[in-house]
């Protein structure tokens, strides 16, 4: 695996008195890279933990704290979930509520370890969460949570994460790569790429396309190109690469529509972006900003 790194924040206001809010990451190693974006440990030593997650990748995740969690997704749909689930992918940002303390170790599905991992039609997963014993059973996910309660430090729960996710992803695995890798590139070849350049890279009918997007995915091409655009912007305010005047040339009709698209799939607009994102937002883009040259660009600039 490669060398990891961690970022800490002292956060005041809301949560009272300054609280350490941790988060570190780790790349997966080679045998995963294609299925899992990163690894994560995330720890907040609260009473109470509430925030906005913006849109993403699939995710599968631990909570090494008893306690489960509360979603509310950008449809309006509601769920709590387990110490131990899977959550859709999200096309838009949505609000996470829990009591704390919350420690809890994730890792983030690429389409292919979608595939690998659950198999069903990702479009029905949209802005949802599975827990992980409807899937496996509950004696698969307990076994899931104590392996990495026991495990020591990042090393330890990366080295158990990929452990876990190779014992439960199924033989059939790189039958997706292919197409993933076609698609991902062509998210990145252009701030607003055309349906049909993707048709010819793929070699097959839009229509195909369209059907193996929303199946791996989640969403078809044109709306995934909307979210990755949106937050590849949203990623450069925050790292302050860009203004927000500059921000609008990122592919962007104009202000308002950049303003729409950015709110969508993040839940700040451009200014709050600059000026006062929340805490989720930090850790993430610092997380991801960082992997710049260690993954794709489609999880580093994103």
């Amino acid at each position: 695996m490669a060398p990891r790194d961690n970022y800490r924040y002292d956060v005041r206001g809301r949560l009272g008195d300054a609280v350490s809010i941790e988060l570190d990451y780790a790349v997966p190693g080679s045998a995963l890279a294609d299925f899992v974006t990163v690894f994560y440990w995330f720890r907040a030593d609260v009473p109470a933990f509430e925030d906005v997650e913006r849109a993403d990748h699939a995710q599968i995740r631990f909570r090494l704290t008893p306690g489960g969690a509360r979603y509310r997704f950008a449809d309006g749909h509601e769920q709590d979930v387990a110490d131990a689930h899977i959550v859709g992918p999200t096309t838009g940002a949505f609000q996470v509520s829990t009591q704390g303390p919350v420690h809890a170790f994730g890792a983030g599905l690429t389409p292919a370890g979608w595939a690998a991992l659950v198999g069903s039609d990702a479009s029905g997963m949209i802005n949802r969460a599975v827990d992980l014993a409807d899937l496996f059973g509950r004696a698969v996910s307990d076994d899931a949570v104590r392996a990495l309660q026991s495990a020591e430090g990042l090393e330890g729960k990366a080295r158990c994460g990929e452990d876990i996710l190779a014992r439960l992803m199924r033989g059939h695995r790189d039958k997706t790569l292919d197409f993933v890798r076609q698609v991902d590139s062509w998210l990145f070849s252009s701030p607003s790429p055309d349906v049909e350049a993707l048709v010819v890279t793929t070699g097959v009918s839009r229509r195909q396309v369209e059907r193996r997007c929303r199946a791996l995915y989640g969403a078809p091409p044109k709306v995934l190109a909307r979210k990755y655009r949106a937050l590849r912007a949203a990623v450069a305010l925050l790292a302050e690469q860009v203004s927000i005047d500059q921000a609008v040339g990122m592919g962007f009709y104009d202000q308002p529509h950049m303003n729409r698209e950015i709110k969508q799939f993040t839940g700040y607009t451009p200014r709050q972006m600059k000026d006062e994102p929340g805490l989720l937002s930090q850790l993430t883009v610092a997380q991801r900003y960082a992997l710049g040259g260690k993954v794709h660009p489609i999880i580093s600039d994103t």
